[in-house]
């Protein structure tokens, strides 16, 4: 018997595909799906992400067909044409994507030969079987993006030596993905090449249009966007490497190095970027080394999250905070092929230290496996409590920090205690930002 999943960490893969879409320049997703679906949507995508607002011609102003009784007895595909015709001539946009939902997809209606419909037009229109029973938002950023790289993405054989493009960083799943993509970007660019992120700041359609032409694809992720990678690599010829996401030095290290040695740049020049960044970075921890051993800032912690973050947060705070992380709950829906692949990001760990890693998807559960790990008290006069700690996970793990009397920092997918904007944690300048929010929470009732 299949189970529910106890306050998800996602919505689903239709909510995960108006999500990217929403965050593409000037592009406008319409909708076909029941009445529903848009509004639920919108409020998962806004007030879960740190407040992030409607972005371009979606939240409450999505375009919706809006179905209804008779178009799930009759079929709804005229019904759609309508609503497709009807954007067309209030919205402006240079990219209208249709996506589906599951009621919709049940009954059979064809969103893509509705979109055929349109090829004469002088205007861009794609689609995408996208129902919320395919998976939940990474499944949608994948049919997404394989479709824009299959059909919107320009075929070329002349390539351009020094660009690259990089995803897998989640738009709207990652709260923080502009502010992660646009650390990254700096430091490829300082590598010497260009980098197109297609939802970075200052990027437009052009970028997605014209990123054939890269030699390398860099995926920041073991598990989200590989598939539209090697769609990508049918399709255009261009390779992928994957890599861990990473916050502070030592990830952001094995980041560089790993980029550097497929490009085939020197060590030595890799090293010197590297050195640079370091130096910047440790310019400010510097500042809190006396706080931290005065006030002795050593802390458990349990961190919870998808599989990206939580072997980047685990890394950090074990090699490069100090920090003894004794549990991770890593929170996607994954096959036991890409466990493993998650499961080995934490067992090379330069502190030695190897925390609880668990699969799981339910909110309530997290309390089980910390119990797992420190078991109750019982009226042992001998106890060691889970003292000091701290907890980094979404606004549900609040309720846990309440109960332990421990810090609790929002950080992974849902945050809605937290107003976040051009905020980053990836690489040296989001460690930074990270190591202050962090020892923000722990000295904030002094």
């Amino acid at each position: 018997m299949s189970k529910f999943i106890d306050r998800p960490r996602y919505v689903c893969a239709l909510g995960g595909a108006i999500g990217t879409l929403k965050n593409l320049h000037r592009t406008i997703p319409i909708l076909h799906a029941a009445a529903g679906c848009g509004g639920n949507i919108s409020n998962a995508l806004n007030y879960a992400s740190g407040y992030l607002g409607s972005g371009y011609c979606a939240g409450q102003a999505l375009s919706s067909s809006n179905v209804y009784e008779q178009e799930i007895v009759f079929g709804g595909e005229e019904r759609l044409y309508e609503q497709v015709e009807n954007t067309i001539k209030i919205m402006d946009g240079d990219l209208y994507f249709i996506v589906s939902g599951c009621m919709v997809e049940m009954i059979g209606d064809d969103v893509k030969s509705v979109a055929k419909r349109f090829q004469d037009r002088d205007v861009t229109l794609l689609a995408a079987d996208t129902g919320g029973f395919h998976g939940n938002f990474f499944k949608g950023y994948d049919i997404v993006l394989s479709t824009l790289f299959r059909e919107f993405t320009i075929k070329t054989e002349v390539k351009n030596e020094k660009l690259i493009n990089l995803w897998g960083i989640v738009p709207v799943q990652d709260v923080f993905w502009k502010g992660n993509l646009k650390n990254l970007k700096q430091l490829i660019e300082d590598l010497g090449y260009e980098v197109n992120t297609f939802f970075g700041e200052d990027e437009t359609l052009d970028n997605l249009k014209n990123a054939g032409s890269a030699v390398l694809n860099v995926v920041v992720s073991d598990t989200a966007g590989i598939e539209p990678a090697r769609v990508f690599e049918e399709v255009h010829g261009v390779p992928y490497i994957s890599v861990p996401f990473p916050i502070g030095p030592h990830g952001t290290r094995e980041f560089i190095t790993k980029i550097a040695e497929r490009l085939g740049i020197e060590k030595a020049f890799a090293d010197k970027v590297i050195k640079k960044h370091q130096a910047r970075y440790f310019s400010y921890i510097e500042r809190i080394a006396d706080v931290y051993n005065d006030l002795d800032l050593q802390r458990y912690a349990i961190i919870v999250g998808d599989s990206s973050y939580a072997q980047a947060l685990a890394r950090f705070l074990s090699d490069d905070l100090g920090w003894i992380p004794e549990l991770v709950v890593i929170t996607d829906i994954l096959t036991d092929e890409q466990k493993e692949i998650v499961r080995e990001r934490f067992t090379n760990f330069e502190s030695g230290l190897k925390p609880k890693v668990v699969f799981d998807t339910d909110t309530s559960s997290v309390k089980r496996h910390f119990r797992d790990v420190w078991p109750n008290n019982n009226g042992s006069r001998y106890y060691n409590s889970f003292s000091p700690a701290f907890i980094l996970g979404s606004s549900f793990e609040k309720d846990l920090a309440d109960e332990l009397k421990v810090p609790h920092l929002s950080v992974t997918y849902p945050i809605s205690n937290r107003v976040v904007m051009d905020r980053a944690y990836a690489a040296y300048d989001g460690a930074i930002r990270l190591t202050e929010d962090i020892f923000s929470a722990l000295v904030a009732n002094r």
